[in-house]
């Protein structure tokens, strides 16, 4: 007779994972020190259009970093879908 396999634990999801682009909202205010209202506006009135045209100039003009950029623009860029 044999034992049944247990499964291997499971492995903890990164932030965007549990709550989408808005987890990060806490930390990007906390680093950059702007609300997150400001960063949209940023994005919304930005020539750019594509998503990651958007991310690279965060990250170059703004100094944010990549995760914090793409949760952004991500977030920004569905209102106007939704």
């Amino acid at each position: 007779m044999t034992t049944p396999a247990t499964p291997a634990p499971a492995t903890p999801a990164a932030p965007a994972a549990k709550g989408g682009p808005a987890s990060y909202f806490p930390s990007i205010e906390k680093k950059y020190g702007r609300p997150i209202e400001e960063w949209k506006d940023l994005i919304r009135t930005s020539p750019l259009v594509k998503h990651m045209e958007l991310v690279a100039w965060l990250k170059t003009e703004h100094g944010l970093g990549h995760g914090h950029a793409n949760a952004l623009v991500a977030h920004t860029l569905a209102e106007k879908t939704a």
